[in-house]
């Protein structure tokens, strides 16, 4: 029975053609040989897996092979390279700094460094995890790895560049390698497939590829596992039972059902999933991507950014169709709300149910929002100006639109009807004028799913089309005002922020002429945090007071010699200056001030 070789060696790269994924390098490296410009030192560096000693042993065996190729490759014919194969080569040494990183291992180092080569033109010496020597050993390092002898250049490996002292990085010619692409490797594998005789399909080749995050060791690793599982057979099927990842179908499904409005079955598919031993919070994470995945579908120029199978690209683009950008967008919001607060709720079962059961409800909202809107642009009033109703008209006849009448006069103040001759109609300036504005395809129509039922109640509870626009400007007085100030005021109070509640209450704001509210500064930090919140107080109080005329301005007070007092010596000094017999009593008691 043959000895099994695992295929992250059995395939390891042996010339610079075969490496996967590295040819900015790889290309750089042939180029610098051909032109006989090797640098002293090199510093391949980058993430596991991704080919930094392979490529370090591939450039020392070309470096001393005596026959290259025309495409810069070595022979692996000639002495050297038959020498480096069976590990028996004297001018190719590789050191592990992980077990090797003390002072005394790089002191024995530098000691063979001054011994000339054998045989070949160069000694290479390659370092891997160079980051793990000690401090004493880096700087040991230093002189000689700035001054080599001309027969000596160094290859240094390492995961974490970071740790690496910068006096030992500038000596280097640094490269650094990249993340493999997922097509990349799917491509790699299914030639390693054909290799084997082993049959595959290409959505489980992807599947290994992504799970891989970059690393083709851990996807050869992942590939021979799966063989073993399989058979022989690598299927969508097989990856993702093996390997516990959640099926692109549940997303799919589960999806569909979010857009039907179905909340019985998308729990469902929820509970099919955690009885699967799946993580709830997995879930979510991974039905986010899902969402994105969407977004990105919609565009053709963005499809590129799909790092699936053309199989499952197909699936995306049929469901992107079917889901609109407002959805999604809106379950993007939801789904990464939950993720954030999964982990501190005590109940992650019920946080990811509440999540799902808001996005089901999302395509309710979006509807809504649009038939009110759609309503509001239908019954927009005609330029044509009626005589104003009589003063005795009753509020139910004014709450029912007549067919050439539009309904704006909700919007007149009655106490004016009254104040005015019965038999002189108002004059035409002052009539109140309705403007709706109809919507455009750029304003954002996603509504806040947390009030989303009291929107619903609302709107069945008024049978009237009834609104406020954006020109009324009705009358309130300033006790009506300073209760919805304070309202407001007590809100961002609940939410934390108390330098804006301390400045919102120690001073009460004037209502001046034109319903402008004056607010009271004391200094450019109060002003900016004013201008911070003055969007959504601004909003907050034109519904409220459904007047779209009010407006807030600030006036900073005069700068005076009566000081604030903070500190207790302050306000004890204060107090002594009004009465000096406070300074007897203290002295008399030994009284101390704090």
């Amino acid at each position: 029975m043959d000895n099994f070789i695992v295929s992250a060696r059995k395939y390891r790269p042996a010339t610079f053609e075969s490496v996967v994924g590295q040819q900015h390098i790889t290309n750089t490296l042939k180029n610098a040989i051909k032109n006989n410009q090797l640098a002293q030192a090199f510093l391949f560096c980058g993430p596991r897996g991704v080919g930094k000693t392979t490529c370090a042993r591939i450039l020392a065996k070309t470096i001393n092979c005596q026959n290259l190729s025309p495409e810069i490759e070595a022979c692996g014919e000639c002495e050297s390279c038959r020498s480096f194969a069976n590990g028996n080569s004297f001018s190719i040494h590789e050191l592990d700094a992980a077990s090797n990183n003390s002072v005394d291992d790089i002191r024995s180092l530098i000691e063979q460094v001054r011994i000339p080569p054998q045989t070949g033109k160069y000694k290479i010496y390659i370092i891997d995890e160079v980051h793990m020597l000690s401090q004493s050993a880096f700087n040991a390092f230093l002189k000689t790895l700035e001054e080599p002898p001309s027969y000596a250049i160094f290859i240094l490996a390492t995961t974490e560049k970071h740790k690496i002292l910068p006096t030992i990085l500038s000596r280097c010619q640094i490269f650094d390698f990249n993340r493999i692409r997922v097509e990349d490797m799917a491509n790699h594998l299914a030639s390693i497939s054909k290799k084997e005789s082993i049959s595959y399909d290409n959505d489980g080749l992807h599947l290994i590829a992504q799970k891989a995050d970059g690393g083709l060791r851990d996807a050869l690793s992942m590939f021979d596992q799966i063989v073993s599982f399989s058979n022989r057979n690598v299927t969508y099927k097989a990856v993702i039972d093996n390997l516990n990842i959640l099926d692109y179908d549940y997303y799919f499904k589960l999806t569909d059902a979010l857009l039907k409005e179905d909340i019985a079955g998308t729990l469902l598919v929820f509970d099919d999933i955690l009885s699967n031993g799946f993580d709830g919070n997995n879930f979510i994470a991974g039905l986010a991507s899902h969402f994105r995945n969407l977004l990105v579908g919609k565009d053709p120029s963005t499809l590129k950014l799909l790092e699936v199978s053309e199989g499952i690209r197909q699936k995306y683009l049929e469901q992107s169709r079917a889901a609109s950008a407002s959805f999604l967008l809106s379950g993007l919001n939801i789904a990464n709300q939950c993720d954030l607060n999964y982990k501190n709720s005590k109940n992650q079962r019920l946080q990811v149910e509440l999540a799902l059961i808001k996005i089901c409800h999302i395509p309710s909202a979006l509807n809504l929002t649009s038939s009110i809107s759609s309503e509001a642009v239908k019954k927009k009033p005609d330029t044509s100006i009626k005589p104003e109703p009589a003063a005795s008209t009753d509020l139910a006849s004014l709450a029912q639109p007549a067919p050439a009448k539009p309904v704006a006069t909700a919007e007149i103040k009655q106490p004016q009807a009254q104040s005015m001759p019965a038999a002189a109609p108002a004059p035409v300036a002052e009539r109140p004028r309705i403007s709706i504005k109809p919507l455009t395809a750029s304003a954002s129509i996603i509504p806040n799913l947390n009030d989303l039922s009291g929107s619903v109640s609302a709107v069945q509870e008024d049978e009237g089309p009834k609104y406020v626009s954006g020109d009324s400007r009705e009358h309130f007085s300033a006790d009506q005002f300073l209760q919805e100030w304070n309202k407001y005021a007590e809100d961002i109070k609940r939410a934390g922020k108390i330098n804006l509640f301390t400045l919102m209450t120690a001073n009460s704001p004037s209502l001046l002429d034109n319903y402008q509210v004056e607010v009271i500064i004391e200094n450019k930090i109060q002003e900016t945090q004013l201008s911070v919140e003055r969007v959504d107080l601004l909003n907050y109080l034109r519904v409220k007071l459904k007047n779209f005329g009010i407006d807030i301005i600030t006036r900073q007070v005069e700068k005076t010699d009566k000081r604030k007092l903070y500190t207790s010596s302050e306000k004890y000094q204060h107090m002594a200056e009004k009465n000096p017999s406070l300074e007897d009593f203290r002295r008399r008691f030994n009284l101390n001030i704090e």
